[in-house]
């Protein structure tokens, strides 16, 4: 089962992003707490949403996340969708979640309008990106994804004018 995340799910929509991180050798930059998720997806303005798969229906359990944002096109002219996180449990891989969160995503772009669903993966992930694959998404090797954070990010916004 699939369906939007509710506040009650933050504790567990935390454990799964903690252990996305720990998957991805970055547990110790893990810094989001229960209260921040519950502001940004269920406070007045959400900046993010969030999807959750309980394998066994309600009640059962969250085991798969989908968190992601709306992010827009210039060339297109019109909104997508930008996919934050998207994680299974260890026992509920190969089951179908992922594919279904996935599906969900999928249709809101449609129902919605939305140009397209982006995400980027880490290229040691030969799960991910072999999962990836078998949908039809097509790697973008020609984009390569920059960030500004901490100290960077600082310096150039101390920068702007006013």
């Amino acid at each position: 089962m699939i369906r939007t995340a509710r506040p009650d799910d933050v504790p567990a929509i935390l454990g799964l992003i903690r252990e996305l991180a720990d998957y991805e050798h970055a547990l110790d930059e893990v810094v989001v707490t229960e209260a921040d998720l519950t502001a940004t997806l269920f406070g007045p303005d959400p900046a993010v949403f969030a999807h959750v798969a309980e394998p066994d229906g309600a009640g059962s359990g969250v085991a798969g996340l989908a968190l992601w944002f709306v992010n827009y096109s210039t060339w297109t002219g019109r909104p997508g969708l930008y996919l934050e996180d998207l994680y299974v449990t260890p026992g509920g891989r190969r089951s179908g979640l992922g594919r279904a969160l996935l599906a969900e995503l999928a249709r809101l772009c449609v129902e919605r309008g939305y140009a397209r669903l982006d995400w980027a993966v880490l290229d040691w992930n030969a799960p991910a990106l072999k999962f990836y694959a078998a949908l039809g998404a097509e790697p973008l090797d020609t984009w390569r994804l920059h960030r500004l954070s901490g100290p960077a990010l600082e310096a150039l916004a101390a920068e702007a004018p006013g």
